[in-house]
Parts: C-alpha cells; structure tokens; sequence
C-alpha cells in the first residue's frame, strides 16, 4: 500500500490551495506594481504547452491567474486525476485504480520531465537529424517520416526508471513515485530500425544518441536536460518507434508532442521527448544523464544506506518483472464477500508466463487469468475471481513471474539513486 506523504497532492490541489505560489512556482511568474505578471521565458514555455499553443497576450495575465483551458476538471489540460510529484520540472504520476485500462488513455499517462518544455511544438516544421556515423546524414520532417517509411501502431509500455523510489529505506533523492510511473498507451510512427537502417549504419557504431527541444531547468541554452541513448543493437529492434500520434490522437505536449522515441521495456528516459535528433556514436553516449550514477545502479548488492563508488555503477538497461493491481482500488470498502482483481504485467524486453494473487498475506497463492501482449513491448492484462471466506481486511497481493523464470519479489535490495523497484503490489480492502 502507498505510504502517506503530505507533500503529495493533485494538480488541481495545488492550484486551489496557494494560486499565487503555484503561478510562481509552475511558471516563475513575478508581479509588477499593477498586480499583473510577467512570465519569464521559461514559464512561458510550460505554460503554452500546458494549454496546447502560445499565449500572445501573456504579459496581462494577473498574478495567481490560471487560464480557463486550465481551470475545469484538469488543471494540465488533457490530463486527469494525476498526482503531482514535482513542479520544476512538471512530473506527475497515474494512481493506480486510474490505470485499469487495457490501453493507457492519453489523459492518464504520467508525466516524466527533466527540463523545460519547448514553446514552439509545430509539428509542421519539425524535424528530425539523423547523424553521427552513418552513410547518409538525414533531415526528416515528420511528413517525409510518413511518406518514406511504413507508419505503424503498437501498444507499448513505458515505466521510469524510478518508478517505486517512494518505498525505499533509507530514502533515496529524487521523485518519489510510487507506482504510477507507467502507462501502456498506443504509439503510431515509423520503426527507428527503418530511419537508421536508411541512413546507413556503419560498422563501428556501438550507441545512439538522443536529443530533443526542452531547455535546462537553468534556462540556459548552453545546457541540455537529458541527452541519453542505447546500445545499437537494441536500437535496431523491432518495437522501438518515433512516433507522431498517441492513442490515435497528437501527442500530448507534456508527452512529447510532436515527436518522440518509445523505448518499451527499458527506462523511459531512452524514449526521448520532442525529439530533434538522433546520432550515432562510436563510444558509450555520455550526454547528460548518462554518465556519473544517473540512471544506474550498483553492480553487486549492497546494504541500506552504503556508499558506492561512482565507477561501480553500470547503466540500467532492462526493466524488471513487475506487475499492478489496478481493481479494486487500495483502500476500498467492497460491501461483498466476491470481486474481480484486475492489473497488467510486464518483463523488460521478455513476456510474463504467470501471475498469481494471494489474499492470506503470501500463505497460499492462485494463478490469475494472463492475457498474451497484444504485440511485443506491450504489458499483459490479468484478473482474477476472489471469495473472502468472512467479513473483515484483507490485502491482495500481486506477483509476476517472467519467461526466463524470474518471479517478482517481496522487498529488493536497496540501491542509492531508489531504481528498479519491482516489489510485489499489495492492495487493502475490506469485506463483507
């Protein structure tokens, strides 16, 4: 079950309770003498990609004002019910009862940012640079992607490599997500394997590099984000997309819009958001994020709270066997002695054989009903039929075990950056 944590909150709560600390603190708004705010640039950019264009009247917005487009149900347009994690820079997560959807829907995937998002989303004059190491450099706006490649469509699962840091003991630094760091939406766009394989790959590339159009949380345009890649061999697989529409729609702009990578099964932060370029590397990618202990864990167990040398760290690649609970809800009052349990499974880059739940705190477990992935890097649908023999609590318990034989855990081990966590999900309900 989710621990509490004050400091988590909607989005919407976050606006509601302080407007003008959320107008500060979202968008770096600062008064002038008339009670009117001036948005530096910075905030300008979430802003406009908040409600999906430019603002050419911002500077008479007044303090504490949140545009109507963001004033409804859903204060991130497009969005519903996420929980905000962070502000600067904008990252929010899906509870989990919210992502029961076979297919995530737009409006319920999680929000992972690094940077500032860019103003400019066009997607008419976008394009994209394919370099570095190949035959035939590429510049590709996203009508040649269309026209020269075939266009295709997946559902494909995404999960932060931090997905679950909330449960960790010592605490480790960073969003503490808990489990809604992970979505499994449908991706359009054209095979990455293709775009390259076009350009010509040569002989010594050994890793890609991504790049997209966010700005620094500095502002400054000297900096970059996130710049992270993949071994070559990973980036010439099958179900890795640049994709151009989600869920049969345009991005969402806090999702990328209007180019992005989708990396299923390996850390989200490969699946580069407003995607501008693309080079191929001789070398491991050492852009920002890839190097130091960004994104990578201990090579060897170690114990809660032990300090690690940076040079005996190794970049994550596969995420782990995981699965959610998504029905019912944590928490839930069932006012019955039956319910169907419902969730997803996933394993990286492999498939999941099995889930079982238990609802006798682990004594005994029973296998679920596993539905196959509807293509490769999609996750699997579960559910399952539970009798409680009384009235009372119980919690139900989820573990996944993968087609390499690897089952889901109890508690992992604890590493310094909070990653890979992949502990059994539990659900609280009463009974009866």
């Amino acid at each position: 079950m989710a621990p509490d944590n004050d400091k988590k909150r909607s989005v919407q709560e976050f606006f509601a309770e302080n407007p003008e600390q959320a107008d500060r603190e979202f968008f770096g708004r600062v008064a002038n003498p008339d009670r009117r705010g001036f948005l530096k640039r910075t905030g300008l950019a979430t802003m406009a990609a908040m409600v999906g264009t430019s603002i050419p009247f911002h500077r008479s917005m007044p303090i504490g004002f949140v545009p109507a487009a963001m004033a409804g149900e859903d204060v991130l347009t497009g969005k519903d019910g996420l929980t905000l994690l962070n502000d600067r820079p904008l990252n929010a997560e899906t509870p989990p009862e919210l992502l029961d959807d076979p297919i995530t829907p737009t409006s319920r995937h999680f929000i992972r940012n690094n940077g500032l998002p860019p103003e400019d989303v066009d997607p008419e004059t976008w394009t994209l640079t394919i370099d570095g190491f190949v035959d035939t450099p590429l510049e590709l706006s996203i009508a040649d992607l269309q026209e020269q490649f075939e266009v295709v469509t997946m559902a494909l699962t995404l999960e932060c490599g931090g997905n679950g840091r909330g449960f960790f003991n010592p605490p480790a630094k960073g969003n503490q997500w808990t489990y809604g760091a992970v979505a499994c939406s449908e991706w359009t766009g054209v095979r990455l394997k293709d775009v390259l394989e076009k350009a010509g790959v040569q002989s010594n590339v050994v890793y890609t590099a991504h790049y997209g159009a966010d700005a620094h949380l500095s502002g400054n345009p000297d900096k970059l984000p996130i710049s992270r890649g993949m071994p070559i061999a990973k980036a010439l697989t099958d179900n890795i997309l640049i994709a151009f529409e989600m869920n049969g729609g345009p991005l969402h702009p806090m999702n990328g819009a209007p180019l992005r990578l989708v990396v299923p099964g390996w850390p989200a932060s490969t699946a580069q958001k407003w995607l501008t370029r693309i080079e191929l590397r001789d070398q491991v990618h050492d852009g920002p994020k890839m190097t130091g202990t960004a994104y990578r864990v201990p090579a060897y167990p170690v114990s809660p709270g032990q300090s690690v040398p940076k040079e005996d760290f190794v970049i994550i690649e596969r995420m782990p066997v995981k699965s959610l609970v998504t029905f019912p809800a944590n928490n839930s009052d069932l006012g019955a002695l039956q319910t169907q349990v419902r969730g997803h499974a996933w394993s990286g880059d492999r498939t999941v054989e099995k889930v079982e739940i238990s609802t006798d705190f682990g004594a005994t477990w029973n296998a679920a009903e596993l539905d196959a992935p509807v293509n490769s890097g999609a996750w699997q649908n579960w559910r399952a039929e539970v009798t409680f023999p009384q009235a009372g609590y119980y919690e139900i318990w989820a573990r996944a075990t993968d087609s390499e034989g690897v089952m889901q855990p109890f508690a992992i081990d604890w590493n310094p950056k909070g990653y890979l966590n992949n502990t059994m999900h539990r659900v609280g309900v009463r009974a009866g």
